[in-house]
């Protein structure tokens, strides 16, 4: 064999390597694409005041297999789990094949969970979300002081929610310090510990998808639960059901295309709660259980839509 065919069948093993390689690494890629999956927790409030009893049912329908538990105004099934006791509140859960995935505690906020934190840790939970208190309205080296002084009272906090395996979710909830994306983006770079993290509520800012989109990306790793809410028509003045229903995903004009790519893009994997509010707080976000369940899927299979097209 001379050298030339030698070099000839040495390129041709190279280029099919290489080829192999280049499709390889397509493959790759599209696989990671479509292992893109919301994990999906159900809110407790959506369905009022109704007991645990008659909502653990639903989470499995609604392709969960955890629940967010709140407490009054907006729900009371944190009063329940008080009431029946852990004993058979964990039975319950377990009879459903369901977890305590959150603990919603705004009444408590930031700086009073750490009792509730140790209730969470005896059942497993992983989440708590708060508001973010303290001085609103601020802005530039005003709000990064503001942000570094409340993460500073967060230490004590963080202390036990690293003891207790809870990460501790702060909402950008309005008229509160974490309110803007400033605030947000702040929040991430300044926290001392994976232990305090976010939950993203899109209905609280500017109705932009493409800037939501953007934000998402740059609060990366820092979002534990995702809030699939939009504004809609708002949720403190009482409208017709119909226009009430527009803050839920797919019902308003917000598209959730640019928010489900970017969360696709940072490697989400914490909670997505489908989510609105009615008025007055309290009632389920429609009459029955039934009902209410058929409303998130509406949602969750519009969103599903969006995330067959991501590639």
């Amino acid at each position: 064999m001379n050298d030339q065919q030698l070099s000839r069948r040495g390129f041709c093993a190279t280029t099919t390597a290489t080829l192999a390689s280049g499709l390889l690494s397509i493959d790759l890629r599209a696989a990671e694409s479509s292992d893109f999956r919301l994990k999906y927790i159900l809110g407790s409030c959506m369905y009022g005041y109704q007991y645990v009893g008659e909502i653990f049912p639903e989470v499995r329908k609604v392709d969960a297999a955890a629940i967010d538990i709140w407490p009054k105004v907006h729900g009371n099934q944190r009063e329940q789990l008080d009431g029946l006791g852990e004993e058979k509140f964990a039975a319950m859960l377990k009879q459903h094949d369901i977890t305590l995935g959150c603990i919603t505690q705004y009444k408590l906020g930031p700086f009073g969970l750490q009792d509730e934190m140790r209730l969470a840790q005896r059942f497993g939970c992983p989440t708590m979300v708060a508001g973010g208190r303290g001085p609103k309205g601020l802005k530039g080296s005003e709000l990064k002081s503001a942000v570094g002084k409340f993460i500073e009272q967060m230490k004590p906090h963080l202390a036990v929610a690293e003891e207790t395996g809870v990460t501790i979710a702060i909402e950008n909830h309005g008229s509160n310090l974490i309110e803007s994306p400033d605030s947000l983006k702040w929040l991430a770079e300044l926290r001392p510990s994976k232990h305090l993290a976010i939950a993203f509520a899109p209905y609280h800012l500017a109705q932009d998808a493409e800037m939501l989109g953007k934000l998402i990306r740059d609060l990366g790793d820092s979002i534990a639960v995702f809030y699939a809410w939009q504004h809609g028509m708002g949720c403190h003045v009482k409208l017709p059901k119909e226009q009430e229903l527009l803050q839920m995903p797919g019902r308003g004009d917000l598209d959730f295309g640019p928010l489900l790519s970017a969360l696709r893009d940072i490697k989400y994997s914490g909670w997505t709660e489908i989510f609105m509010h009615p008025v007055p707080r309290g009632i389920p976000i429609l009459e029955t259980a039934k009902e209410v369940t058929a409303e998130i899927n509406r949602s969750r299979d519009y969103l599903e839509e969006i995330v067959k097209t991501l590639s």
